[in-house]
């Protein structure tokens, strides 16, 4: 087969910071996952900085006050992280191998990820006239669509795309089956190496100054970058997804590039304590310091108002969220009742352990299909 190429004028990441609430009717089960319960541990995994208080130690009360203190908590987050080519590729999408299965297609696609350096990820498309996927588009529609970042596995993007592996983290492949197009990027991690110490000193050698974590967000936004290259995809419906480490880079996706108009993390830990957030791919030693004065309710912060629904496992095996997850719920709840509007901030707590089981994909679905629409029915013109 003839490779496929794809073009797109980029726009710069940039920050929209009036952004509004999705439209669409909320779930029936939002007050249900947005109200804390009345009884969570209090004491968080470090310091909770207070958001709604300005550089001068003034309260804020009003949502241009937090802009401004949005701006320089993100300036703050990006210091830390390091600093990222800032000129981004233009998207040139190469077809490795077709799959066609029952209603969609499933490409394996190559792509510039960094300027000069060739990753990997695989392209889902719901197909509405399985003999034309092009002439199933002619009138016109445009599809939502989500960026699906993969857990930590050795199959990586084959697990979360259907090729293989556990049914139950095939997230891109379910969900492409509801109707999304769906973009799912390998990690660096398993990018062209043989382990996570071999694929962190190749990024260093690269970008000495810069963390594991930007480098995971820096491939997250190409992806959406490739999901806007598509003509098919409507821009302003791009949602994300991932379950344990590609739920860590969900919430940093979401938090610092607005395209995302919608996320579910599943069990990535918002506490650096709960899980390995200290790790050389992640954020590193620092955050151990206890004088560290970022946390990740900040991020929550920035997401607001756009939803954004935590699955958490609780007591279960290798559970990573669960009720000691609220602390960081509620402080970034004050953010999102300033913009006004419903609470779309949420934890749905399953307590089955590190895993996805029926009823959370249901609500992971559910979320998704309601924030950024559904294929049928509600297809924008």
């Amino acid at each position: 087969m003839s490779p496929v190429v794809t073009t797109l004028r980029l726009l710069p990441i940039g920050l929209a910071l009036c952004v509004k609430a999705a439209s669409a009717a909320d779930v029936s089960w939002l007050a249900e996952v947005s109200t804390p319960p009345k009884s969570y541990p209090t004491k968080p995994a470090g310091t909770l900085q207070p958001l709604l208080v300005d550089a001068t130690g003034k309260p804020i009360r009003t949502l241009a006050a937090w802009k401004q203190r949005r701006r320089e908590l993100r300036a703050a987050w990006m210091k830390f992280l390091g600093p990222m080519p800032a000129k981004r590729p233009l998207v040139k999408l190469t077809v490795l191998r077709t799959d066609k299965l029952k209603g969609l297609t499933r490409q394996l696609v190559q792509y510039e990820s960094e300027p000069g350096l060739k990753v990997e990820g695989y392209l889902l498309r719901p197909t509405r006239d399985p003999r034309d996927f092009r002439k199933s588009l002619g009138s016109g529609r445009k599809l939502p669509a989500l960026v699906a970042l993969h857990a930590t596995t050795r199959d990586t993007i084959d697990q979360i795309a259907g090729v293989k592996g556990n049914p139950s983290r095939q997230l891109g492949l379910q969900l492409a089956r509801r109707g999304f197009v769906v973009f799912c990027p390998r990690c660096f991690l398993w990018q062209s190496v043989t382990n996570y110490k071999d694929a962190v000193a190749n990024f260093k050698k690269r970008h000495p100054k810069t963390l594991g974590m930007h480098k995971m967000l820096y491939d997250a936004i190409r992806g959406v970058d490739v999901l806007e290259s598509l003509p098919y995809v409507d821009a302003n419906r791009i949602g994300a997804v991932g379950h344990s480490l590609g739920a860590k880079e969900t919430l940093y996706l979401a938090a610092f590039d607005e395209r995302i108009k919608a996320a579910v993390a599943s069990e990535g830990g918002i506490g650096f304590t709960f899980t390995n957030w200290d790790a050389p791919w992640y954020l590193g030693p620092a955050i151990r310091d206890p004088k560290f004065p970022r946390n990740h309710h900040e991020l929550l912060a920035l997401i607001a108002p756009r939803p954004f629904l935590i699955l958490a496992g609780e007591k279960g095996p290798g559970a990573a969220d669960g009720d000691r997850t609220w602390p960081y719920l509620v402080a970034a709840r004050k953010v999102y009742r300033l913009h006004g509007g419903p609470v779309r901030l949420g934890m749905y707590n399953h307590r089955a352990g590190h895993d996805i089981p029926p009823k959370a994909f249901s609500r992971t679905a559910e979320w998704l299909e309601t924030y950024l629409g559904k294929s049928a029915g509600r297809d924008q013109k």
